[in-house]
């Protein structure tokens, strides 16, 4: 059962919960996109337990990418992802929230390749909230859960960078 608290799905769901939230702590790029991979994965697990299959596509999408993207920053490969995500996307999704995954994962993708520090943060805040949709229409607790918590992070992550610009602009 699905909505049972100590199900296996919803466990995977508190591991994706445990490295999404240290992940949108990090102020370094490199942490948090590694950190992101690993919550990918868990995710991975989680919604194919949950039955989600258009969320654990674009969750298999997002590690794929944001590994790519520790060591490539092109355009062309961020355009093979959103491609392969929306067909993925084209081939899975049978009713709307299916696309809430989808549109998420490929604004996601668009951050992490072309965006770096503050606007990828922004970018990534998006798609946070597509997927805290999904999530709720999923009936995934950690998901959710997980959700709420990133955006919370991520906005006081970018919050830490700004000041931090701030006080280095002053420094100068």
């Amino acid at each position: 059962m699905p909505h049972d608290f100590f199900s296996i799905p919803q466990l995977f769901g508190y591991c994706a919960f445990v490295f999404g939230v240290a992940c949108f702590l990090q102020k370094s790029d490199l942490r948090f996109k590694v950190l992101l991979v690993c919550e990918s994965i868990s995710y991975v697990l989680h919604f194919w337990l949950l039955g989600n299959f258009p969320a654990m596509a674009s969750s298999s999408m997002a590690g794929a990418r944001t590994l790519t993207s520790i060591w490539v920053s092109s355009r062309w490969v961020a355009a093979f992802f959103v491609t392969l995500t929306i067909a993925l996307g084209c081939w899975l999704v049978t009713s709307w929230v299916g696309v809430l995954p989808i549109v998420g994962s490929c604004i996601g993708t668009l951050g992490v390749f072309q965006l770096t520090g503050i606007t990828m943060r922004w970018t990534m805040f998006v798609a946070t909230c597509l997927w805290l949709a999904n999530n709720i229409l999923s009936g995934s607790i950690g998901g959710t859960a997980l959700e709420v918590c990133i955006a919370l992070s991520n906005l006081y992550t970018i919050r830490r960078l700004y000041v931090a610009r701030a006080n280095a602009k002053n420094s100068a």
